[in-house]
């Protein structure tokens, strides 16, 4: 009997649409991903992700209502699923302080895809 491989589930949370339309087309691509929500703004991240349980959850960091309150509550009310932040700001103040809130990694955006997909893969087999 063969095993069928677990899929990596993963909330996506951007305030902007293209960027949520491409994340979503890009990790939707691979075999072992499925996005299983995706959110405009913290509260509506906050929600899917207790709704959802996913493995990973990606936050814009400046998404309406602040990627570092979602993280807070995700992290509060989903804590196996781990949290990326995704932001265009890398400024050492907004990494800290999404570090503080329980993000584990932190991705620039602007970054090659297969970095991307690595970082959803590594943080989903922590989870």
């Amino acid at each position: 009997m063969t095993s069928v491989p677990a899929r990596l589930t993963v909330l996506v949370g951007d305030d902007e649409p293209l960027i949520r339309e491409v994340l979503c087309e890009l990790l939707e691509r691979e075999p072992d991903v499925d996005v299983v929500a995706v959110a405009r703004d913290a509260e509506e991240a906050i929600l899917l992700a207790e709704l959802h349980t996913p493995a990973v959850a990606i936050l814009d960091m400046r998404m309406p209502g602040g990627g570092v309150h979602a993280a807070r509550e995700i992290r509060e009310r989903s804590p196996g699923t781990r949290i990326m932040a995704f932001s265009a700001y890398g400024d050492i103040g907004s990494v800290e302080e999404m570090r503080r809130a329980g993000v584990t990694d932190y991705l620039l955006k602007g970054l090659p895809n297969t970095e991307i997909v690595a970082a959803v893969r590594r943080l989903g087999a922590r989870a």
